[in-house]
């Protein structure tokens, strides 16, 4: 029987050289929205679009090439007629109606769907291709909604990168050079494995871990907790939620967790730390106790 020598792209992408275990292959790869553990699959799509370089997580436009300068810090709101961003919906509170979540670092109330997931369709049918990307009119450091008026949003023709090389016999299972730069896609890996508990949501199967710790029922009904990456957990400590904004000093940092994650974290038993000992307190003993 003559032997089969798959050759087209498909084949590519699902060849497994001998001895490479099936987790090598980019289709098990668990990155998205969030870095995966073998490389972080969101900064492909930085320069998917010719003359700018977008947010790897986000709508907002980072830099630009000359002639673009018009588009910088602004948000992309549509490309080619499809949204990419949605409003943001659900109850304020157990069982309350959904309603349009907003607070005062996300007036619209609208989230961001990630890029593998809203530009899978235009790539695949408009790569080479120009298409039409509409824009916030004015710069747009807070998520934006997309206005009922096309008047009120700033549209540009802008080409799609081809996502895959090209060579002698058509496309490569290879990322095309002018994607990502060398070293891009292992740059904000899940790796050292902490990088988990500060980049993913607290249900994220790879990272399962507490949020709302040290639950207390309030006179009304309510409750008042705190956050499980905060230092201080003490008795003393303020019962404050502190919502982590990657640069709050009340939080453990990706230093702290790099460092002493093992007195960082706490297991919770029954919703509370397993270890009462802060720890700050632990960090400041160990300190004391060297010698001079």
């Amino acid at each position: 029987m003559k032997k089969l020598d798959p050759k087209n792209l498909s084949a590519q992408l699902h060849y497994r050289a001998a001895g490479n275990p099936p987790g090598s292959l980019p289709s098990s790869a668990i990155s998205n929205c969030f870095p995966g553990l073998e490389f972080d699959f969101r900064n492909v799509w930085r320069r998917i679009f010719v003359g700018i370089e977008m947010h790897e997580a986000d709508n907002y436009v980072l830099k630009t090439d000359r002639g673009f300068e018009h588009l910088l810090h602004h948000r992309l709101l549509r490309v080619d007629g499809h949204p990419l961003v949605v409003p943001v919906m659900g109850p304020q509170r157990p069982g309350a109606d959904p309603s349009h979540l907003v607070t005062p670092a996300n007036p619209a109330g609208v989230t961001f769907m990630e890029w593998s997931n809203v530009l899978a369709e235009v790539l695949h049918a408009k790569a080479g291709k120009k298409v039409r990307c509409e824009f916030t009119q004015e710069e747009s450091p807070l998520p934006a909604a997309i206005p009922k008026d096309k008047k009120q949003l700033l549209a540009v023709d802008l080409e799609i990168r081809p996502f895959f090389a090209r060579g002698e016999q058509g496309q490569l299972a290879v990322i095309a050079e002018e994607m990502a730069e060398p070293g891009e896609l292992t740059q904000g890996l899940c790796s050292p494995w902490q990088n988990d508990y500060r980049e993913c949501a607290c249900y994220y199967w790879a990272a399962s871990r507490p949020d709302y710790v040290h639950v207390e029922q309030g006179p009304q009904g309510t409750s008042i907790g705190i956050n499980w990456l905060q230092k201080n957990r003490s008795p003393e400590a303020p019962q404050q939620y502190v919502l982590d904004n990657r640069v709050d000093t009340r939080l453990v940092s990706y230093d702290d967790l790099f460092r002493h994650w093992e007195e960082s974290l706490h297991f919770q038993v029954e919703g509370r730390d397993a270890d009462g000992a802060p720890p700050e307190g632990r960090e400041r003993a160990r300190t004391d106790e060297q010698p001079e």
